[in-house]
């Protein structure tokens, strides 16, 4: 997963620069948060809860873990991408997204056989036409298929 830029606050790669980060966005540092900030760097697909706790070998306990992303997802750190069987994913937000507005109107990609999800940015979504006085205030899709390592793999 790519890491996020911003024009004012961007995520570094060390745990100094992960610690100005969340300063940034006005949070408390723990070692919760700097390492599922950690997971979502080292990730190359969004995340789920359940995988989060795994990752962690335990170290934090689930309502901790569910606290913090709920955290980062007000402060515009990550956004959620729904599933086709209900669950949530979460992927880190581009600099763009804050604590008033996220800026995540773009499309998902779920791969049939391994689950993998990722974040299609530079996919065009075409502007739907809603009747007279009816207001977009956030768009979801998602895309499901076969990723390129699934494909290959017999």
């Amino acid at each position: 997963m790519r890491v996020p830029e911003s024009k004012n606050i961007a995520l570094g790669e060390t745990q100094q620069d992960l610690i100005i980060f969340l300063k940034q966005h006005h949070l408390t540092i723990t070692k919760t948060r700097i390492k599922i900030i950690e997971l979502f760097q080292e990730s190359e697909s969004a995340l789920e809860n359940n995988l989060i706790e795994k990752k962690t070998q335990h170290q934090f306990d689930r309502i901790t873990v569910y606290r913090t992303l709920q955290a980062f997802l007000k402060t515009g750190i990550i956004h959620a991408i729904p599933t086709y069987s209900n669950s949530i994913r979460y992927a880190l937000c581009k600099g763009d997204c804050n604590e008033h507005a996220h800026i995540d109107n773009h499309l998902h990609f779920i791969c049939e056989k391994c689950g993998k999800t990722i974040c299609l940015d530079k996919a065009d979504i075409s502007i739907i036409q809603l009747p007279k006085d009816y207001t977009i205030h956030k768009a979801d899709a998602i895309l499901s298929g076969i990723c390129n390592v699934c494909k290959t793999a017999k």
